[in-house]
């Protein structure tokens, strides 16, 4: 690879794509990579997500047709060639449909190679496109992408088997997590609190939307204050023990039952909300408790758990999907899903003391770019899941 051009994500408070510019920037410049961050123009300064869940629709297109101006007025003064690499953060580029029309019409010495990031799609059932009803549409434009990208980068097995009984014909790898960058992380907190003297306090991070299931955490809160038997562990108090929601913006949702239920809880004393939080304000938090509760259907890894792992809070997820692999199957850390009886009994555990593999999912997270950055340089075919024995990896403990 002669030269790398970077097409990130709009930044937003609410969200990690705030940092990630960055941190692929530290890991491209130590591996001496020659980049360029193609850059595009923003609607507004507000760094929110207004209309959508994911990225804001009106600012997610904007952004992304102007980066892709951008890069083909590059294009079209002869900057890229056939050694270059051109990187999308997200297979869904508004304007990207430019590239094939162009990369046809051109000698084959000037045509880039195109790596794409599947982040979700319509693959998974879950995904936010299926609730806004995309799926018609944007299956079309997944199947478009899919027959001229050079390169198509899954999070982990589970996701590279949904792009197989999609019909995906392009090169697929799985790059098995996300990017993360955990000293940028953990160099945001003056130092990282002992894990006895943090609060005893369970936090959920996810997003409050029905596909990450937070009826299922409130039952878990309301299952806790139900037995009596669990009112007083281990010499702690019911009391002391606080159920909590971060959000980087105005706690809302796409289904208007969980608001009801969440004011209710909040005024019984049961919940607490801390929202608007800058990400300063959301790693303290996050230094300050024990245990980060996820019960999502799809994280596709999760960024919330790299987080939380480098910040020194024991981390629970359902055994679901991705989330195993991202866990080493762990069982000590995975709960079987929708098992409340099962998730309260390890919760319990993981508020007692720090577990014994914490900050290994971080470390191996913190190494996805690079992951990326072999694949692209042609170093990473190991990666490559173009066979027909594809989910032998499954099983696989990656670190």
């Amino acid at each position: 690879m002669r030269k790398l051009y970077y097409m990130g994500l709009e930044p937003y408070k609410a969200r990690y794509t705030l940092q990630l510019q960055e941190w692929n920037r530290a890991v491209f410049e130590r591996r001496g990579i020659d980049y360029v961050i193609v850059p595009g123009d923003t609607l507004s300064n507000d760094k929110a997500i207004v209309t959508g869940q994911v990225l804001d629709a009106h600012g997610r297109t904007y952004f992304g047709m102007s980066q892709m101006m951008n890069l083909v007025k590059m294009m079209k003064a002869g900057e890229l060639n056939h050694a270059d690499v051109v990187y999308f953060e997200d297979m869904f580029q508004p304007g990207i449909e430019s590239l094939p029309y162009i990369l046809n019409q051109i000698d084959s010495v000037n045509r880039p190679r195109i790596a794409v990031r599947c982040l979700a799609q319509t693959i998974d059932p879950d995904d936010f496109v299926h609730v806004w009803g995309m799926q018609e549409w944007m299956g079309h434009y997944e199947k478009m992408v899919d027959s001229f990208a050079n390169i198509i980068l899954a999070t982990n097995e589970e996701m590279v088997s949904h792009m197989k009984i999609a019909g995906w014909k392009g090169k697929i790898y799985n790059i098995s997590g996300l990017a993360f960058g955990k000293d940028e992380v953990r160099n945001r907190v003056s130092e990282l609190k002992p894990f006895h003297q943090r609060k005893l306090r369970v936090c959920f991070a996810a997003r409050w939307d029905q596909e990450k299931q937070p009826d299922f955490y409130m039952d878990l809160i309301e299952e806790f204050h139900r037995r009596s038997k669990m009112a007083y562990w281990e010499g702690y108090e019911q009391h002391e023990i606080e159920f909590a929601v971060f959000s980087g913006s105005k706690l809302k949702s796409n289904n208007s039952s969980y608001m009801e239920r969440t004011k209710r809880l909040v005024d019984e004393g049961k919940l607490v909300v801390y929202e608007d939080l800058e990400k300063d304000d959301y790693y303290a938090l996050l230094n300050d408790s024990r245990v980060l509760f996820n019960c999502a259907l799809q994280d596709w890894v999760s960024n919330t758990v790299s987080e939380a792992d480098a910040l020194g809070c024991n981390v629970l997820y359902p055994a679901y999907r991705s989330f195993p692999e991202t866990f080493a199957n762990d069982s000590e850390r995975l709960y079987i899903p929708w098992s409340i009886n099962d998730a309260l009994n390890k919760l319990f555990k993981l508020l007692k003391h720090p577990h014994v593999n914490m900050g290994k999912i971080s470390d191996y997270n913190d190494k996805t770019i690079d992951r990326i950055c072999d694949i692209i340089t042609g170093q990473g075919e190991k990666y490559l899941r173009m066979d027909t024995d594809y989910r032998k990896h499954v099983s696989e403990t990656k670190f």
